[in-house]
């Protein structure tokens, strides 16, 4: 078993699954995955569940019955790694919009550099964003300006969903007190991370379009983004 564990949510992943779970399973040092099917309707957790026998004891498959959200799967999967003693839990998206080549460098940041939290980040020097429309670039980068500015958050990349923790850092926060489930749930982490007093830092990455399958993404996720960070602002006690 390795010490570091990549979570990745899928619901209906078939076209992505198969690549990305090989280039994250092929690196070197070995990362461990651990896929959170929310009983996709295309197969994705069958595949999954097909591949295990390949990659032995370092693909895991988590099933959930029925769409219940990106936050709660990722909750679900940081209560896992920590039951089974992981020192270093990655999020990754499916759509291979995240290289996993830039898994190493995420996980440095903590385990050399020390901090608690590594965010991979489009807004820092080095960091950039392929195949948007100029656009969705700006309503992306606004949003963040958006967020800093009410939570007085230190990090540009505020809705990143590449990021690294420490094992310390998940067994220290109220994981059962977040309720956001699609980009409030990316901001909510970081806001809570900083709170409890650990270091943030962004590695520059290149965050790539998806190229098959469909977007998540809605307009009631970005409500909940949007309405969300005022409640966060109101909700949460700095420590």
């Amino acid at each position: 078993m390795s010490e570091r564990l990549v979570i990745i949510p899928t619901y209906d992943e078939k076209e992505n699954i198969r690549d990305v779970l090989s280039r994250v399973l092929s690196l070197s040092p070995g990362f461990d995955v651990l896929v959170v099917d929310d009983d996709s309707p295309d197969g994705t957790g069958d595949i999954v569940e097909g591949l295990r026998e390949q990659w032995k004891d370092r693909l895991h498959l988590l099933r959930r019955k029925g769409k219940l959200g990106l936050g709660t799967a990722y909750i679900a999967g940081f209560k896992w790694a920590l039951q089974k003693g992981y020192e270093f839990v990655f999020e990754m998206d499916a759509d291979l919009s995240h290289d996993p080549n830039d898994l190493p460098r995420l996980y440095a940041a903590c385990a050399v550099e020390g901090v608690g939290m590594s965010v991979g980040s489009r807004y820092v020097k080095g960091g950039r964003v392929r195949d948007w429309s100029w656009n969705r670039v700006m309503m992306s980068y606004c949003a963040s300006l958006y967020v800093r500015a009410v939570l007085w958050l230190g990090v540009r990349d505020t809705t990143a969903g590449f990021v690294c923790y420490r094992r310390e850092v998940l067994a220290d926060l109220p994981l059962d007190e977040i309720r956001f489930i699609g980009y409030a749930f990316q901001i909510e982490m970081k806001y809570r991370v900083g709170l409890h007093g650990f270091r943030i830092v962004e590695v520059p990455i290149t965050f790539v379009d998806r190229v098959k399958g469909r977007s998540k993404m809605s307009m009631g996720i970005f409500h909940e983004a949007f309405l969300g960070v005022i409640k966060m602002r109101l909700r949460i006690r700095r420590s």
